[in-house]
């Protein structure tokens, strides 16, 4: 057990590099996994599962403790990353599945892999669980509401039948975890050690499923959709860091902010597109499931060097002194 704990480990630090290499090769190879479109909902509500066997009453001290910089980083994801996505859609003229698509991705909740980029930025880390937590439990709500009223004007948006699909593979899953680990206490100890792996596993099958079945379209368009993708993560990183500026939070909390903002759950999104609209527009979550795990792992080294910088200043003026 302790040998698969620590593969468990391993997968989950190079999570990155497992969905690159996996969607490249399913780009090249698309009859290999062409046929695991049918997983994408299950292994969605698995991960989801998986979080709720992670969840303590703890993770929502921090909403107690400073309610408002919670509430704060919670609207700030669902207005940037929807704002920016529909801002995109429209200076790039984007075809209505792939506009769908990146509007789709920029009304999820916080990426299931923030909260492990906010500790290796050394951010707040009680914060950015928090806001994750919250985001992701208030998604079967404002994710189908957000989709309906900036999407519409590109293709039919069903609110019940989102609303539904994520009540489904997002929230039941959580309370099922949640209860599990209430019911199971120490027993569920071991499963939790190696949820990483089971995680990095979906999340790359999910990846490689929409990958294989729209590889034509990607290679269509597929330069297109990264750009806009790279744009509305970056956009996402970068307002998010001046929001926490602007209300004045500390380094540690604008950290967190940034990464809690950028970074999406592209999974939920590719799971949504391929059940409610085409394998097309699951294509933008495919590509920022690629993407924000390589640029949230640049920018929290480029965070965790702050960190150092300012502790360096802060020892010099305590040594002035």
């Amino acid at each position: 057990m302790r040998a698969l704990a620590a593969l468990s480990r391993f997968v989950g630090n190079t999570f990155a590099y497992w969905v690159l290499i996996f969607a490249v090769v399913a780009f090249l190879q698309p009859a290999w996994f062409i046929g695991l479109k049918g997983a994408i909902v299950p292994l969605l509500g698995l991960v989801m599962f998986g979080m709720g066997l992670t969840l303590k009453l703890e993770d929502f001290a921090e909403v107690a403790r400073h309610p408002w910089r919670v509430a704060l980083g919670v609207v700030a994801h669902f207005v940037i990353m929807p704002g920016v996505a529909w801002l995109l859609c429209q200076a790039f003229h984007l075809p209505p599945e792939i506009a769908v698509g990146v509007i789709l991705v920029g009304c999820c909740p916080s990426g299931t892999s923030s909260n492990v980029m906010t500790w290796l930025a050394r951010g707040d880390l009680a914060l950015s669980v928090a806001i994750a937590a919250v985001t992701t439990l208030l998604a079967p709500l404002l994710t189908p509401a957000l989709i309906w009223l900036l999407a519409s004007a590109w293709l039919p948006v069903s609110f019940m039948e989102l609303f539904w699909s994520i009540l489904q593979v997002v929230l039941l899953p959580i309370i099922l975890g949640v209860v599990a680990q209430r019911v199971l206490g120490a027993k569920v100890r071991h499963a939790v050690e190696v949820l990483p792996l089971i995680s990095v596993v979906s999340i790359v099958i999910i990846v490689t499923a929409v990958v294989a079945a729209s590889q034509a379209k990607i290679a269509e368009s597929g330069l297109l959709i990264m750009a806009v993708v790279m744009l509305h993560n970056s956009f996402g990183y970068l307002l998010g860091y001046f929001t926490g500026r602007l209300f004045k939070l500390p380094l540690a909390q604008r950290k967190s902010l940034a990464l809690e903002v950028g970074m999406q759950n592209s999974g939920l999104g590719a799971a949504l597109a391929s059940a409610h609209f085409s394998p097309l527009a699951a294509v933008p979550s495919a590509l920022f499931s690629v993407w924000h795990n390589i640029s949230g792992a640049l920018l929290s080294t480029y965070f965790r060097r702050m960190s150092e910088k300012e502790d360096r200043e802060i020892a010099a003026r305590q040594a002035a002194e």
